[in-house]
């Protein structure tokens, strides 16, 4: 082995050890390697950076923001809500959640649809009162195997994709991976729904998990608008939709009146006022299914509904609040900010959310632009809780937004746009559309990922052209010498499978795109069923919680122990190896 090589190969085990320690963040970890390549003479200082340029990380920054405009549009929760249940069976409730999981992690960031879906299960579980650990995990494994069905699904199959395009001079479409990891995905999901979740060890559920099922209930005025379905039905006639997402409507205001009792069988007409109680996500869902529109909604008459976000935050003694309404702050005359909802421990209100003198304790239900709010928020003296904000979803936009998504994705695959200009496109259109607004355009990317990313993608390129991937070839190569190349595609995806079982899944592709091109070379195959078979098996991190994110989100909600991944992941991965292999063979001749 030469110098560099000897320098790259050290440097690599490094950034292993320091990536399985997690004493530091991975991106950290990929950056500080970066510098320390650079100062060795490792990396041309004209190549420092340029990673950060690279395709694959352009794509990976638009696709999350694509995924956060899918689901402010409201698109991604129709879908869920239409079909999760918390009635079924445990095995079919897994069927459905992970075949949408895996669906919806074919076009959008896998991560993304994992933290999307994770409430969607825990809530199903904690109404069924079944422990969320024996469908949490299949979750998470049907989102990582969705994710291989498309070019877009994971940061793996882009990274792959772009190598080939420079290897061979033509990257992967949007759809060669499809019949492999559709494949892979059929054989995946039906072994966790029908025996995998059998596998997990029997236990409580984390604290985080019951915490994250339970919600403040808030007392909130809906507007009934004009083209709402509500019109002309009778209240009672709402019950099922309100009962779906675990809303309360116990009235209606009409002229500024609240009409007596729970008013179960007045005809409802546009401009009154429903007057629900439930969690703030769940009243937004509520909102969204029957086409309502919060109190304050289109207030100010300049700010877009796009452009407002709803904060929960605690009345403290001495607030400006503190035994006053709404109305006689004048708070949506004076500030632009509307009271959307109050919560008081579980104590029924009796007046109009507006009208209602605020204790102190209470937890108000705010909405308005971000910037008045954080002033207005500071101005009444109340506490936003921490993580407690939300976008507003705009079902209106629902389906333009699916349909710009959809036309960008069938102009890249006709070969008619390159996929980062079609991407592009979206997320500028979206946000001219107030799907995504521009002030949270930035906070929807993932920095972290792209900063590991940029940094090992020149590391990759480096131990490229220092021959060190040629290297591991020829010792794999060796090492299987005699055997037939299947044999060789096996071990090679076994070693992938391996690394990234304790190596982010990015980082892993990177390394082992060069080595399947060398190895495919060294043994005169083509080296498209060896890419393919690095694609497939960086994503597959089932064995431990550190692989991939989505295992590790579900670690602390789920009350999973390290050692509970192997138990249904190994069987996953054996069987991952003994579909994808023959379909490769298939798809991607030798």
């Amino acid at each position: 082995m030469t110098k560099d090589q000897i320098l790259l190969f050290a440097l690599f085990a490094l950034v292993f050890v320091f990536l399985v320690w997690g004493r530091w963040r991975y991106d950290l970890v990929a950056f500080g390697a970066l510098v320390v390549a650079l100062l060795a003479g490792l990396v041309p200082t004209d190549q420092a950076f340029s990673g950060f340029g690279h395709p694959a990380t352009i794509i990976v920054a638009l696709v999350l923001i694509v995924s956060r405009g899918l689901q402010n549009s409201g698109a991604v929760d129709a879908i869920t809500r239409q079909l999760s249940s918390p009635d079924r069976s445990v095995g079919m409730h897994i069927s459905i959640m992970s075949a949408i999981g895996a669906a919806l992690s074919a076009f959008m960031n896998n991560v993304a649809a994992m933290a999307l879906l994770m409430p969607v299960d825990i809530e199903a579980a904690r109404k069924a009162g079944r422990a969320v650990r024996a469908t949490l995990m299949p979750l998470s494994f049907a989102t990582i195997l969705g994710g291989m069905v498309t070019l877009i699904g994971t940061p793996p199959n882009i990274i792959i994709a772009a190598f080939r395009g420079k290897a061979l001079g033509e990257p992967f479409s949007m759809f060669d991976f499809t019949p492999v990891g559709l494949a892979v995905s059929i054989a995946g999901i039906a072994f966790v729904a029908l025996i995998g979740w059998r596998l997990v060890p029997a236990g409580a559920d984390s604290d985080a998990a019951a915490r994250a099922g339970e919600a403040d209930d808030f007392f909130a005025e809906l507007v009934v608008p004009d083209g709402s379905p509500v019109v002309e039905r009778k209240v009672r006639e709402l019950y099922a939709d309100a009962d779906e997402q675990d809303v309360g409507i116990v009235g209606v205001v009409r002229n500024g009146k609240r009409l007596p009792g729970f008013a179960a069988g007045v005809e409802l007409r546009a401009g009154d006022h429903l007057l629900v109680e439930a969690a703030a996500t769940d009243i937004d869902k509520f909102r969204g299914k029957l086409k309502l529109e919060y109190f304050g909604e289109r207030d100010p008459e300049d700010a877009r509904a796009g452009d407002l976000e709803i904060v929960e935050a605690v009345v403290p003694r001495d607030s400006r609040l503190e035994g006053r309404s709404a109305i006689s702050l004048r708070l949506r005359a004076r500030r632009g900010i509307a009271l959307l909802g109050i919560s008081r421990h579980g104590r029924r209100i009796k007046q109009r959310v507006r009208h209602e003198p605020i204790r102190a304790g209470d937890i108000v239900l705010l909405i308005g632009p971000p910037s008045e709010l954080a002033e207005t928020a500071a101005w009444l003296g109340v506490l936003p809780l921490a993580r407690r904000s939300m976008e507003m979803t705009r079902p209106a936009m629902a389906g333009l937004a699916v349909a710009i998504f959809a036309a960008a994705i069938a102009a890249s695959a006709f070969g008619l746009v390159y996929l980062a200009t079609a991407l592009a496109a979206v997320v500028v259109l979206y946000v001219l559309l107030d799907i995504v607004p521009l002030r949270t355009l930035y906070e929807n990317i993932e920095w972290p990922v792209i900063v590991l990313l940029g940094s090992m993608i020149p590391l990759g390129t480096a131990l490229e052209d220092s021959g060190g991937t040629a290297l591991i070839a020829a010792s794999l190569v060796d090492y299987t010498a005699g055997m037939p190349a299947w044999v060789v595609l096996t071990v090679l995806m076994v070693v992938v499978m391996s690394l990234s079982d304790v190596l982010n899944n990015t980082a892993t592709a990177v390394i082992g795109a060069p080595i399947a091109v060398d190895v495919a070379n060294k043994l005169g195959a083509s080296p498209d069923p060896f890419l393919m078979a690095v694609a497939i098996a960086a994503s597959c991190a089932f064995l431990t919680p550190i692989g991939h994110k989505n295992n590790t989100l579900i670690l602390g909600p789920g009350g999973y122990r390290f050692g509970d991944y192997w138990r249904m992941g190994l069987p996953l991965e054996i069987i991952v190896i003994a579909v994808a292999i023959p379909v490769i063979l298939i798809v991607f001749p030798l």
